[in-house]
């Protein structure tokens, strides 16, 4: 079936405030890589009385990376953390580009990038501290949740307007899918925007 080349009113909203440069970088994308924490989460790091970790991720995070993959979109997700809790939230959403316990993360991007048959023009990366600053001035559309350092966020082609955990990564997601148009396919046939709102 023929894709509609007509912007949906829901791409033409999420695209009215990002500039055409970075429109570009994201047109361009076929494997975005996200950070874990203080990009799915918010950070927090909580230990019951056994020592393990506990974090706390977002249902609109999620889905945005199912609509990616679902899109054709390659999704991975690169933590410098090791633990069976992103491995277990990475399968629900049916994930299978799972980096953990990586320090180096550009080099280990540069790697998944190769290995997948993409160029890093073709490779996006949503980080938020200090350790993915390389990984952040590598790659084709580089962003941030507005929680990450001045430093960080001037790395970034694109800050988020919402928080880590909180939907960064969902809007980042719509962004990706929205510039290449295939937001679009997601919305049924009987589905309209009226007012800014999905009826």
């Amino acid at each position: 079936m023929k894709t509609s080349t007509v912007p949906h009113p829901a791409e033409v909203l999420i695209l009215a405030k990002v500039p055409p440069a970075v429109q570009e970088r994201a047109r361009q994308i076929r494997l975005m890589a996200f950070d874990v924490d203080g990009v799915l989460t918010d950070g927090s790091l909580w230990y019951n009385e056994n020592g393990e970790t506990l974090k706390r991720f977002n249902a609109l995070d999620g889905h945005g990376l199912r609509l990616m993959g679902e899109s054709g979109v390659a999704v991975a997700l690169i933590t410098g953390r090791q633990g069976p809790i992103v491995a277990r939230r990475a399968a629900e959403l049916g994930l299978s580009l799972v980096l953990q316990g990586v320090r180096d993360k550009a080099q280990a991007l540069a790697a998944l990038a190769q290995e997948q048959g993409y160029s890093l023009d073709q490779v996006g990366y949503m980080g938020d501290d200090i350790i993915d600053l390389a990984a952040l001035q590598r790659v084709g559309f580089a962003a941030t949740p507005p929680t990450a350092p001045a430093y960080v966020r001037q790395a970034a082609h694109w800050v988020s307007t919402e928080r880590g955990g909180e939907g960064a990564a969902r809007e980042c997601c719509d962004l990706i899918l929205a510039a290449q148009g295939r937001l679009r396919t997601f919305f049924g046939p009987n589905a309209l925007i009226l007012g800014g709102v999905t009826q």
